[in-house]
């Protein structure tokens, strides 16, 4: 759950690659312009990608490419991956 304080992007969305559910989370701060990028897979693990994107397009189009190259190693530079434990 985001924070009250959050702006969920309309350009996040769910997905399916190779059977697996991917969440693609597009988010900024109420005051702020910039945009965050998370990939979320179905066992929880995120990427969080330290860079911002000006525009959700952008975040978007950066996530894309990411997963096409490969969702296991969709930890480009600039990306911390996190796993959180499943409930």
């Amino acid at each position: 759950m985001l924070d009250p304080d959050t702006v969920r992007s309309g350009r996040s969305k769910r997905l399916f690659v190779d059977g697996q559910e991917l969440r693609i989370e597009i988010y900024r701060l109420v005051n702020e312009g910039l945009w965050s990028l998370e990939l979320v897979d179905e066992n929880g693990a995120a990427t969080v990608w330290t860079r911002r994107f000006e525009t959700e397009q952008a975040a978007m189009d950066e996530a894309l490419k990411a997963i096409e190259k490969n969702f296991d190693a969709a930890a480009p530079k600039g990306a911390v991956v996190i796993p959180f434990p499943k409930k």
